[in-house]
């Protein structure tokens, strides 16, 4: 079994071609047309929320440790799955007196219940299990706006969710297609609105009627 202590020297290139990077996991869960705009198209772009997710990371993002009350805090740490085709790292990952591990996530809002955030912790603790032999049963959420921890338990469900998840995005990054637009409220929030234009392109829109009227026989 591999130990906590070794995983530096553990680290190094995934062995599966082409892993997909955790944090797309998240995206995917988010918005599907998000993800694959980003992992399809290659779009990428910024806003107000992007810039204060990159201050709220400067921190954990610089590789090092730290002990602090007899746990070891394990900053940037690298991960992978080759099982899962995913590869990413980790904010922190705390080891605790008795051995355990626990992957801990930065995010930039206040202290709220995200799915996609959960999803992208698990997926994490996944792929720590499978680099060290040791199962990981809980995590965390840091929101730094409000300066508060939420536990994450790694359920079945959760996990359930993880492994279904991939598949699907997977399955969509095969296709090469990208998803039609959608408009949904959270969209205005999204650092890709400008691109993705989902009150233009959305299926519904007149705009994306009249497009199918122009090309009908």
């Amino acid at each position: 079994m591999k130990t906590f202590g070794n995983l530096r020297s553990a680290v190094g290139a995934p062995q599966s071609p082409e892993p997909m990077p955790l944090s797309l996991l998240n995206d995917f869960l988010y918005c599907a047309r998000r993800a694959a705009l980003k992992a399809i198209e290659g779009v990428r772009s910024e806003n107000k929320h992007t810039v204060l997710g990159d201050i709220v990371h400067e921190h954990a993002d610089l590789p090092g440790y730290e002990i602090a009350k007899g746990v070891t805090l394990l900053r940037a740490l690298p991960v992978w799955s080759e099982r899962l085709g995913l590869s990413g790292k980790c904010d922190v990952v705390e080891r605790h007196t008795d051995g355990s591990l626990a992957p801990i996530e930065y995010k930039k809002g206040k202290r709220r219940v995200f799915e996609n955030d959960d999803a992208q912790l698990c997926a994490q603790a996944l792929c720590l299990e499978e680099m060290t032999g040791r199962r990981v049963d809980r995590g965390a959420v840091f929101h730094a706006a409000s300066k508060r921890r939420r536990e994450v338990e790694f359920t079945l469900e959760l996990r359930a969710l993880v492994e279904r998840s991939l598949a699907e995005l997977r399955g969509l990054l095969d296709s090469q297609r990208v998803p039609a637009a959608l408009f949904k409220p959270a969209c205005e929030e999204c650092s890709l609105f400008e691109i993705c234009l989902p009150k233009a392109a959305s299926e519904d829109s007149r705009a994306e009627r009249l497009a199918r009227q122009l090309f009908q026989t």
